[in-house]
């Protein structure tokens, strides 16, 4: 086999297992992966952020992300907002999805979409996990909902 064609067929071996990977790139090009609707991007938000707990939970997280696209700080669409590097977890947008939570993320997804919001959340921007404490004076907590603490950061004086 020529040098060549070995070349070749190790390239076309490489996008077939990039392909098999997920959201892989060979040269900047995309392989096995589409791009994600608004609902999907949604959707993997609250599955990821709210462990999946609770409706309560994901509709917390929804509130969020709707909050930050309406605020002209943030990207203008829901998977620009999902997708902010170090804003949500870690391969939020790559993951799979496996249990019985996709199915709670897609209703929520679609209820979010549909204009609920969680009268708890207000206009909060901002969660981390419950339980953590930081010493910053500028958090005002409003809920606790699917394993996070959602705030409002306020203007220190």
């Amino acid at each position: 086999m020529t040098l060549l064609a070995k070349t070749l067929l190790r390239l076309c071996a490489g996008a077939v297992l990039a392909s098999s990977l997920g959201a892989c790139s060979l040269f900047g090009l995309q392989f096995g992966m589409t791009r994600l609707s608004e609902k999907e991007c949604m959707m993997r938000a609250m599955y990821f952020e709210s462990n999946r707990s609770s409706p309560d939970g994901m509709l917390a997280v929804g509130t969020v992300v709707m909050n930050r696209l309406y605020d002209p700080e943030y990207p203008k669409t829901i998977c620009g907002v999902v997708g902010q590097k170090n804003q949500f977890a870690q391969g939020v947008l790559t993951k799979r999805m496996t249990d019985s939570g996709v199915v709670l993320a897609a209703q929520m997804a679609d209820r979010v979409l549909a204009g609920e919001r969680h009268p708890g959340v207000g206009p909060a921007q901002h969660f981390h996990t419950a339980g953590l404490r930081f010493p910053y004076n500028n958090m005002l907590y409003v809920l606790e909902a699917g394993g996070n603490e959602f705030y409002i950061k306020t203007r220190t004086r």
